[in-house]
């Protein structure tokens, strides 16, 4: 397997995420007309995941051709690859201290554990009647599709040697927080944490569906925080 080179990883990485969101937001101008006129459509529940819905399969089926590039399947470099049973509990044990000590810190610094971006989604897509498409991008396509990029593809192009393994969980990590920008820089500081314990498990078990796995759970216990809070 001959990786892409290190800048050649970030640089294509890029052109998949945008031409993603750039498809999305073609789409999205169809179906609600020109985006300058939609002040509010950041937070339409409705909006945000057919964003998540249409620029996740462009973004990932970007990433499966610049993997088969690199002359191997694309499940083995972008580690589409099952995990052992030990890593799955193990992956889970670690996501429960993360959740709890992510709570913890944010009810002792006086933040509530649900962000108001997830309470104007929520609350748009109930009332639109299109909860089941939102928990649907937020529960399964938006960890296929994040972790494809950032602990799949990038992960492989900049993971050359064992003593790479951290620059790597941190370099990934950061990005992976910096793209949240719907949220604040505290909420950002919680997804670089998360970013970092999926980087290693990433790392340890040589497995990003393992990974998405834990990133889903992740998106669901907030959406479950969301219901029982303000549902």
């Amino acid at each position: 397997m001959n990786p892409w080179g290190r800048i050649a990883t970030l640089g294509l990485g890029l052109v998949a995420l945008l031409a993603g969101q750039l498809t999305a937001l073609v789409v999205l101008s169809v179906v609600y007309g020109p985006l300058g006129r939609n002040a509010d459509i950041a937070g339409n529940g409705a909006a945000v995941a057919l964003i998540i819905a249409v620029s996740t399969p462009v973004e990932v089926a970007l990433l499966v051709q610049f993997a088969r590039r690199t002359g191997v399947s694309a499940a083995e470099y972008l580690g589409w690859v099952r995990p052992r049973r030990g890593q799955v509990v193990f992956g889970l044990v670690a996501l429960v201290g993360f959740i709890v000590l992510g709570n913890l810190v944010s009810v002792l610094t006086g933040r509530s554990i649900v962000t108001d971006f997830q309470v104007e989604i929520y609350r748009s897509a109930r009332a639109q009647g299109l909860l089941p498409f939102l928990w649907l991008a937020v529960a399964v396509v938006t960890p296929v599709g994040e972790e494809t990029l950032f602990r799949g593809f990038l992960f492989r192009g900049w993971l050359r040697s064992p003593r790479d393994a951290w620059p790597t969980i941190v370099g990934t990590a950061l990005l992976f927080a910096l793209v949240h920008v719907q949220y604040d820089w505290f909420v950002i500081a919680q997804v670089f944490v998360a970013g970092l314990l999926l980087g290693w498990i990433r790392w340890a078990s040589g497995s990003t569906i393992l990974t998405m796995l834990l990133h889903g759970m992740i998106n669901i216990e907030a959406m479950l925080e969301t219901v029982l809070l303000h549902g």
